[in-house]
């Protein structure tokens, strides 16, 4: 039982180590074997970025205005895991924005943005600002922790479900890690989010979040498969990002309704 224990707690280090940067010291935690494991545990981290954004929201919503707290919470997010999946989303576009299957992947490797990531980039930020400023102060403070978390699930069914790619990047070592265990983890993780926020909101409230998270998915989903057959670490990034908003947009059509 402790070396499982000490097996998951490295587990867990090395998933908060690849989707952030906060600096973990893994050591001799890490094993490729081990890196594979660590998507069980993303829907974890991203509820946690989602527990730091709602804090500091919270904190700045008590002095600031309204609008400050939101794009104070937001560039925590972007601060946290260094953009990482908003990175994903803007080089998804560029690549699917034009081009056969083999020019997307080779216009995805580019570092510089391009017009059509610039602006799903810009899009996406500003359509999460303009929601979450439509709700009030605790809702939307739920809001982070469940997206976050919900939208780290989306991404992780992609690699349950999908086929990798590329020979290599970023995705590479986590694209054969998820076994019926892992699953179980993540679906967990993502049910006992939605439980919670059924708890404080509603039933009505959790189905609005998860209904929203799975048309962010399938969108999202849809543009990349057609073009690439597959997906890569730049598309899990674009889910992530496509399924946080629909988590957003969902809560403000039920805060709405």
């Amino acid at each position: 039982m402790k070396r499982l224990a000490i097996n998951e707690l490295a587990v867990f280090a090395l998933a908060v180590q690849f989707l952030t940067r906060v600096p973990v010291p893994v050591g001799d935690a890490y094993t490729p074997a081990r890196l594979a494991a660590a998507p069980r545990y993303y829907p974890l981290v991203g509820a946690l970025v989602g527990a730091l954004c709602a804090g500091i929201y919270l904190l700045a919503h008590a002095s600031l205005t309204p609008a400050v707290a939101v794009l104070l919470a937001l560039a925590a997010g972007l601060l946290v895991t260094g953009a990482f999946h908003e990175d994903g989303l803007a080089d998804t576009f560029d690549g699917i924005g034009g081009g056969d299957r083999d020019r997307a992947l080779e216009v995805m490797r580019d570092s510089r943005i391009g017009t059509y990531g610039a602006l799903a980039l810009g899009v996406v930020l500003a359509t999460k600002a303009a929601a979450l400023l439509a709700l009030p102060p605790g809702r939307a403070a739920m809001a982070f922790v469940v997206a976050h978390g919900l939208s780290r699930l989306s991404a992780v069914l992609v690699i349950a479900s999908s086929r990798y790619v590329r020979d290599h990047g970023a995705g590479k070592p986590t694209a054969d890690g998820i076994g019926t265990g892992g699953l179980a983890v993540v679906l967990l993780t993502g049910g006992l989010l939605l439980a919670w926020l059924a708890f404080a909101g509603g039933a009505t409230a959790a189905l609005y979040a998860m209904a929203g998270a799975l048309v962010g998915h399938i969108v999202m989903r849809t543009l990349f498969e057609r073009r690439l057959g597959g997906y890569t670490g730049d598309t899990l990034g674009a889910v992530q990002q496509l399924s946080e908003l629909g988590v957003y947009l969902g809560l403000l059509l039920w805060q709405l309704s």
